[in-house]
């Protein structure tokens, strides 16, 4: 398998212009393999690229009026393009050991090859890869301008109206659209999921699969914000703070993560929260009561913090309870922490009981709130569920079911944790179908 990344990647330039110009005299058209490919996003130009490498001839069908415009919004503009920490712990998918199967036959290295190949100077911060320019605009001009360099057709504002297959022979994919039909030896679905649909994701891409007959795992919203019950919220909208999130469904805990908590108007979100929300969304869709367990002092525990509370009663034992807590928590959550325990805010410290610093310790160590819902698939940046991966060959991305069939990217029953998975599984699934439907 790498051995054909490796020959899809020397392909010289000489090679694939030659090819292009018989191809539009005629010469030798009916030899070249077609390859269609539904959804120009990051895995359906990856596909195409390496498809076009090994000779086909691609065409990508879009229908937004640009393709990659969800590519420009990742990474908050700067487009994290993948990590060098890969592990099993970093997707999760109905069959565990699959994304990372996967992704071992296109690895990060090979993703950093294939970009520095276009251009891109890669950034490292922290085993996070960045652009060096800092712009996702960077990173899609490179892959358009390797899409018009390899002569790979691109049609946008395409609605797909039907796909139909059939056995056995030649052109065994006919795909009708508003521009006309298409017909093709392979088909690649890169369609995406139906997060962030104004980016193009309109969940149209399970239809086709199960059309085509493949399983879809119902999807759900994931890194995705999550909405809490209590009221108390819009008094401490706005405030960013260290801490650690444990969802729990009862007394079984269902995720954890640390990190930079954002409290909201309506509820919790932040990077910690977005890691653990796809769990809180499949139970919630269960029908499951969710909370979430909130420690906002995790550089302690519980005995530790509660013996600060109690040097702190000694320092600051003149000092009213609204002031108990500067220059340690923000002003809003402090005065929270004191209402939440039943304290007076005009309280002095210094009168504070055992029963009271439990109280107080308790609030800041196991802050319980109730999830109600996730924000809905216009907040959330990728989501759960999607084809079932049972049905998919992980060495090439071909369907089980549909010879000649290929299901990349998003559209699959995989979510990557933040920091650059869901791109490096976009990369990885588009050069592996990609290179082997175009064989």
């Amino acid at each position: 398998m790498h051995h054909l990344l490796q020959f899809g990647r020397r392909l010289n330039s000489d090679n694939v212009t030659n090819t292009a110009e018989k191809n539009e005299t005629g010469v030798g058209l009916s030899m070249k393999k077609q390859v269609t490919i539904i959804g120009a996003g990051a895995s359906g130009m990856t596909a195409a690229i390496f498809a076009a490498r090994q000779g086909a001839q691609v065409t990508l069908l879009e229908h937004m009026d640009r393709v990659g415009k969800k590519i420009l919004s990742t990474g908050n503009g700067k487009c994290n393009l993948s990590n060098r920490f890969m592990g099993e712990t970093c997707y999760r998918s109905g069959v565990a050991d699959f994304p990372m199967e996967v992704i071992s036959r296109f690895t990060v290295e090979e993703t950093l090859s294939f970009f520095e190949d276009l251009g891109i100077v890669v950034k490292d911060r922290n085993g996070y890869l960045y652009p060096h320019s800092g712009q996702a605009s960077s990173v899609l001009d490179v892959l358009r301008a390797e899409l018009d360099h390899r002569r790979i057709r691109t049609v946008t504002e395409c609605r797909i109206d039907a796909v139909r297959y059939r056995e056995t022979g030649d052109k065994r994919f006919k795909v009708s659209t508003s521009q006309g039909s298409f017909l093709s030896d392979c088909l690649i679905l890169a369609t995406g999921s139906k997060a962030a649909p104004a980016t193009g994701s309109d969940g149209s891409g399970y239809q086709l699969a199960e059309q085509l007959g493949h399983h879809i795992i119902k999807p759900l919203p994931a890194l995705v914000q999550l909405r809490c019950r209590e009221k108390f919220y819009k008094q401490i909208s706005g405030v960013r703070t260290d801490g650690c999130v444990s969802l729990r469904c009862g007394s079984k805990e269902l995720a954890r993560d640390q990190g930079e908590i954002q409290l909201t108007d309506y509820g919790i979100s932040g990077i910690p929260v977005f890691q653990v929300s796809r769990y809180a969304s499949r139970a919630i869709d269960r029908g499951e009561k969710v909370t979430a367990v909130l420690d906002f002092y995790p550089d302690a525990t519980f005995e530790k913090t509660r013996r600060m509370m109690e040097g702190r009663k000694l320092s600051c034992s003149s000092k009213p309870m609204e002031d108990f807590f500067t220059g340690w928590f923000h002003k809003k959550l402090a005065a929270l922490f004191i209402r939440l325990a039943n304290l007076e805010p005009h309280k002095q410290a210094g009168l504070l009981t055992v029963e009271e610093i439990d109280r107080l310790t308790c609030v800041i160590k196991e802050f319980t709130t109730e999830i109600t819902a996730a924000n809905p698939f216009e907040n959330a940046q990728i989501c759960c569920g999607g084809a079932d991966v049972r049905e998919i060959a992980p060495e090439s991305m071909e369907s089980k079911l549909k010879k000649g069939l290929y299901l990349i990217g998003e559209l699959l029953d995989v979510d990557g944790i933040c920091g650059g998975y869901n791109l490096q599984w976009a990369w990885s699934t588009g050069a592996i179908a990609g290179t082997h439907a175009g064989l």
